[in-house]
């Protein structure tokens, strides 16, 4: 029995229109495919040309500041070591889910919201108060080898390597505790790190803050007074954020750059002609300038920050 006519499969032969318009559609993909290849291999060249231009070799008043989280290391640095000290017993199962969910929040964002760095500060202090400063600097080592190695974007390290192969010092300049920004500078070679200063009487937290949070104004703060204390050029220096909210450090510098950017950010720094760089993907971001090289809180108790502050006040 014949299948009624609106059942039966139809034939259809190829109209002039629909042959022009699958040719324009292969012929639109080959040349999106080709000009991505040529914007990479122009990109590749002025990036080599770039390399040995920048960072200066042998400059003794050029330097470079990091920022940490979503930077240099994929989330955020606090937001790790709230697992590492649940992990030990440190605090409860619902203070963890909160860790989790903005870690989660931070990492699918990919941005700072100031609500939840602000309740995860607090979270911290509530935490750490009463547990000696010593106590949480041996835990940090341990939480870095577990939750923090693994999370290094491979090609900011590689940025931050071509400062140091070229004599210059670099700092991390963090929100995250100094502890913590201390152990994870010292285990990637860097210069040293300021972060976030926790108030301690006789080595133990007191749960409160000295000042407030190293965020926004305040990082650019920290990098004017390490500045002025090594002598250094800021005209001649680098600093490095995927956060619109270090807009302020960047500017201070001369050679700023927006790694793995929020949207404001990566705007922002198109209109001023900074580089840029996303290590989020497997393919180079589109950049305004080439950068140097292909590939380089709240629990604190402060000795980079604290130095900075008393050279500041000589």
């Amino acid at each position: 029995m014949p299948l009624p006519a609106w059942l039966s499969p139809r034939k259809r032969s190829a109209t002039a229109r629909s042959v022009l318009a699958g040719e324009a559609a292969a012929e639109a993909a080959r040349k999106q495919e080709q000009a991505e290849q040529e914007e990479l291999a122009r990109e590749s060249a002025a990036a080599e040309e770039h390399e040995e231009q920048f960072p200066v070799s042998g400059d003794p008043l050029a330097a470079a500041f990091f920022d940490l989280d979503n930077t240099v290391m994929q989330g955020a640095a606090l937001f790790h070591f709230g697992r590492g000290l649940y992990k030990r017993n440190f605090f409860q199962t619902r203070e963890l889910t909160r860790f989790a969910w903005q870690q989660a929040y931070f990492r699918l964002a990919g941005t700072e919201n100031s609500g939840h760095m602000e309740e995860a500060r607090d979270s911290a202090l509530s935490i750490v108060k009463g547990h000696r400063v010593a106590e949480l600097m041996s835990i940090g080592e341990e939480i870095y080898d577990e939750y923090m190695a693994g999370r290094i974007w491979p090609g900011t390290r590689s940025l931050a390597q071509a400062h140091l192969d070229a004599g210059q010092k670099v700092w991390l300049v963090t929100a995250a505790p100094v502890e913590a920004a201390t152990i994870i500078a010292r285990r990637l070679g860097l210069t040293g790190a300021l972060g976030t200063v926790a108030e301690s009487v006789g080595g133990v937290y007191t749960g409160r803050l000295v000042g407030e949070p190293l965020h926004g104004p305040a990082k650019a703060e920290a990098v004017r007074a390490l500045a002025a204390a090594e002598s250094l050029d800021l005209d001649r220096c680098a600093a490095y954020s995927d956060s619109a909210n270090d807009i302020p450090m960047l500017s201070l510098v001369g050679h700023p750059y927006a790694i793995n950017p929020d949207t404001r950010l990566r705007e922002h720094a198109r209109e001023m002609g900074w580089r840029l760089r996303d290590y989020r993907t497997g393919r180079k971001a589109a950049k305004v300038g080439i950068p140097a090289a292909a590939g380089v809180g709240a629990v604190a108790g402060g000795a980079v920050a604290a130095v900075a502050l008393q050279r500041r006040r000589r």
